[in-house]
């Protein structure tokens, strides 16, 4: 699990694409995430269309980093899942494993929030088409990063409360 202790957020990628297989297994690690009584509420569209890139960095005033990235996935969820209060919980543990999954394969990624804004979700489930049912979660732009970069040690160790027993 280094990934949790290398993984940083990546807005600025090189111009070279990201092979079909690491996209699958960054996929698969997002999908393997837990969730609510099993309900995996999620679905992802995996943007590589140059114009529709260019409209997502568009859809909010946080977005613009996707410009320049090769890959974009769109992370959606199923408005009619078993337990909608818990959906952006799941969502959250499936999008950090696709970073962590992306950190693993050599790639760089960042997550952009859409929801809970629901004039951004419209914007972003308009430009990608997702059809009734599924609602936007987060964009995350992705590709091989232009820069190495250090992720910070965020460890406080005030903010840790033991109750019993040491």
């Amino acid at each position: 699990m280094n990934s949790i202790f290398h993984r940083t957020s990546v807005r600025q990628y090189k111009d070279r694409p990201v092979e079909k297989e690491k996209v699958e297994l960054m996929l698969r690690a997002a999908m393997a995430a837990p969730s609510a009584q099993n309900q995996q509420p999620w679905e992802y569209y995996v943007v590589t269309d140059r114009e529709m890139i260019e409209k997502l960095s568009k859809s909010t005033p946080y977005t613009g980093c996707a410009k320049g990235a090769p890959l974009v996935f769109a992370a959606c969820y199923r408005r009619e899942c078993m337990r909608p209060m818990f959906a952006h919980i799941d969502m959250s543990a499936s999008v950090e494993n696709l970073l962590l999954e992306a950190d693993e394969l050599g790639l760089g990624a960042v997550w952009l929030g859409i929801a809970p804004k629901e004039e951004r979700m419209k914007i972003v489930k308009e430009i990608v088409g997702m059809p009734d049912g599924l609602e936007a979660f987060a964009l995350i732009s992705c590709g091989y990063p232009l820069h190495e970069q250090k992720q910070q040690d965020r460890y406080e160790e005030e903010r840790v409360h033991y109750i019993g027993n040491e």
